[in-house]
């Protein structure tokens, strides 16, 4: 499988995307050099699209995505591509959605291997206490993540 990277600048730091076959397959914390503008369509639009996002100037991504995981996973990140900007659902919520139990979605959700654009930080313990987000910084991106938006934190 060949993948192409693109590596851009964010407040939180360097993120890589990486595409295969004109969808993005992954998105990850790097201490790598930023990269000039990629060929790849997919990922200059990922990369368009998340400057657009920490500028606040989106609330959502339309970008071709193409993550790795087992049915039940892509359920999950099914789930969680649909919970609005600002907001949260709670592991409870998608295990409804997905007839899963929580703790497996829980484990999804440290699986997603394209944070932010699949928004595994809007998923919270119950009563909206924050619990593991697998990004660099952990709890504390993901509350940064949600206070950028607009989120009600607890």
């Amino acid at each position: 499988m060949l993948i192409d990277e693109h590596i851009i600048s964010s407040p939180l730091g360097n993120l890589c995307l990486k595409a295969n076959a004109g969808s993005l397959v992954a998105l990850e914390w790097t201490e790598r050099d930023i990269t000039p503008k990629p060929k790849n369509t997919s990922l200059s639009q990922a990369s368009n699209q998340l400057h657009q996002y920490f500028l606040n100037k989106i609330n959502g991504f339309r970008v071709s995505l193409a993550p790795e995981g087992s049915e039940f996973e892509l359920s999950v990140w099914r789930a969680m591509t649909q919970i609005p900007h600002g907001t949260t659902a709670t592991y409870g919520d998608i295990a409804k959605m997905t007839g899963k139990p929580a703790q497996a979605v829980g484990y999804a959700c440290g699986r997603n291997p394209i944070p932010i654009i699949i928004p595994c930080h809007r998923v919270v313990g119950n009563n909206g206490h924050m619990v593991g987000y697998s990004g660099q910084g952990g709890v504390e991106t993901k509350r940064w993540l949600l206070a950028h938006e607009g989120a009600l934190l607890l």
